[in-house]
């Protein structure tokens, strides 16, 4: 099932997020509607408090390829191990922010263990779109959005942006 993507400014979208104390079949369901959200939208990666749901799951996908097999990765309470010295700018945009981009600047290696949907636990290094990715949407599980990175200013101008986007689409001008 396909959920609604909350738009900034949401309050939900600013807290921090509970862990998850086991992997049910609730959250399995939240990861497949997740992974099917984030495959619509289309973007490469989702954190559960981006559909309103206050818990530590991501899901992520950043073959771009149409050729490509896909690689959905489903990490509930994700947690950075290690990041590299060397950083990495990169272009992000997010879901809940559409269609506004900045360059933010991050490790541009991490490794992150997390558990799975079989309760098991992982750990693997990404580098490039991957590290950004993973890192961008633990930061949502954290209350943290990309334009947190940036001056106040261009903060200011994408909020206004998107309080009018929220606006019109009240108003169904969308």
């Amino acid at each position: 099932m396909i959920r609604p993507i909350l738009i900034h400014p949401d309050p939900r979208l600013k807290k921090v997020c509970e862990s998850v104390a086991e992997i049910s079949a609730d959250v399995r369901k939240l990861a497949e509607d997740m992974l099917q959200t984030m495959y619509d939208a289309p973007g490469v990666g989702l954190a559960a408090p981006q559909v309103g749901v206050m818990k530590r799951v991501i899901v992520m996908d950043c073959i771009k390829q149409p050729e490509a097999a896909p690689r959905p990765i489903v990490l509930v309470n994700p947690v950075v191990v290690w990041s590299s010295d060397d950083l990495s700018t990169y272009e992000e945009g997010c879901l809940s922010i559409p269609e506004q981009y900045a360059d933010v600047q991050r490790p541009e290696r991490v490794r992150v263990q997390w558990t799975d949907l079989d309760g098991a636990e992982q750990q693997e290094e990404f580098a490039g779109l991957w590290a950004t990715c993973v890192q961008h949407e633990i930061d949502h599980l954290n209350g943290k959005l990309f334009i947190d990175y940036l001056g106040p200013l261009k903060r200011q101008m994408i909020t206004r942006k998107m309080q009018k986007l929220k606006r019109d689409r009240a108003r169904g001008d969308d």
